[in-house]
């Protein structure tokens, strides 16, 4: 190894190595050589603002495009049932390939928001993919300084995640605009977020012309209670994020995921990421909520969920399960990132310590 090549080795090592400390994948005190490190810790909780009747909620298009006007109509009136006004972002329209416009334009629309002292809340339309490619591009600062409801579930788990991470504030794995508003969903909705409220998740137990529930069951894959803090949102957008310093840390959390679309591979691919990275072993439990339309995809003879969860969540020793509304599905919760919570993994249920909202 030549003399140039040895520093630039070592200036990349430590480089990987402080984005590592920087998304809370290396503990406390872990030595580099003979550096000591210390990871960044995630800010103290920021608690937003409650929505109160005739609050602006600020609609954002962050990701995928939205292709028919008449969903944006819906979408008002769904927010004016709700007896909320909104207002849309400039570039809610805009189309750039896949994406719902330029990257910056996307952006400016969020710290717009954000920025504005008539908007109450910030709601993404739609999810699809493209928040990751923005997540620099964002003004924190700004954020940090007018703290404001963030809510939307799929690939905004990525502005869930980094604005929890970079500002603290606690922000919401829930519907976006386009989502069914039906009264499971808008009942969760309006207790976390407008009526301030320490909501318990437990999945509906309706039994309909059966005798014994055959839907939105629960499975258990480690018993027992576990408290610590709420963070999660979707699977394969929160494993493409390790690495990045967008992410929080990890210690005493309870995560809670989902996803969509993704063969059993793939979902054991990605939580072996998780575990590799450091992730697995420092939560205090673990929640899954529905994988949709995820199939065998390996053929004959390929594991199930339950053989990914029993062969990597149930090792960890944390009380821990599956099934929870959480996910592409109609009956939605809207649960916080960012505030204590106890999870009951024997009954499958999920109850706030605290408001998430002031």
């Amino acid at each position: 190894m030549s003399s140039s090549t040895a520093p630039r080795s070592r200036r990349d090592f430590l480089q990987a190595a402080g984005a590592a400390v920087a998304a809370g994948l290396m503990p406390t005190g872990q030595a580099l050589g003979s550096t000591m490190i210390t990871p960044v810790m995630t800010p103290k909780a920021l608690k937003p603002p409650r929505l109160k009747q005739g609050d602006t909620v600020g609609l954002v298009n962050p990701a995928g495009i939205t292709y028919a006007r008449a969903d944006l109509d819906v979408v008002a009136e769904t927010l004016a049932a709700l007896g909320l006004a909104w207002k849309f972002g400039d570039h809610v329209s805009d189309r750039y390939g896949y994406l719902a416009g330029a990257d910056a334009d996307r952006a400016a629309d969020i710290n717009g928001m954000f920025a504005d002292p008539g908007v109450n809340a910030v709601m993404a339309i739609r999810g699809g993919w493209g928040c990751n490619r923005i997540l620099h591009l964002l003004d924190y600062d700004t954020i940090v300084r007018h703290p404001k409801i963030l809510v939307g579930y799929s690939d905004i788990t990525s502005l869930l995640l980094a604005c929890n991470a970079k500002t603290g504030l606690v922000t919401f794995h829930g519907p976006v605009g386009v989502s069914t508003w039906n009264n499971f969903s808008v009942g969760h909705f309006r207790r976390v977020l407008m009526d301030a409220g320490t909501e318990s998740f437990r999945n509906p137990r309706e039994l309909g012309d059966n005798l014994t529930q055959t839907k939105d069951r629960i499975h258990t894959i480690t018993p027992g209670k576990a408290r610590g803090i709420l963070l999660g949102g979707n699977l394969s957008v929160l494993a493409a994020m390790i690495g990045s310093p967008y992410l929080p840390a990890w210690e005493r959390v309870i995560l809670f995921l989902e996803d969509d679309g993704e063969s059993i591979y793939r979902v054991d691919r990605m939580l072996t990421h998780l575990r590799l990275a450091g992730i697995l072993d420092r939560l205090a439990g673990f929640v899954f909520g529905k994988c949709t339309d995820c199939g065998a995809g390996g053929g004959y003879g390929s594991l199930t969920l339950e053989d990914v969860f029993r062969d990597l969540i149930a090792p960890l020793g944390i009380p821990a399960f599956s099934g929870a509304m959480i996910g592409h599905i109609e009956n939605k919760f809207t649960v916080p990132l960012g505030i204590e919570a106890e999870i009951d993994a024997t009954e499958g249920s999920m109850r706030m310590l605290e408001s998430a909202v002031l």
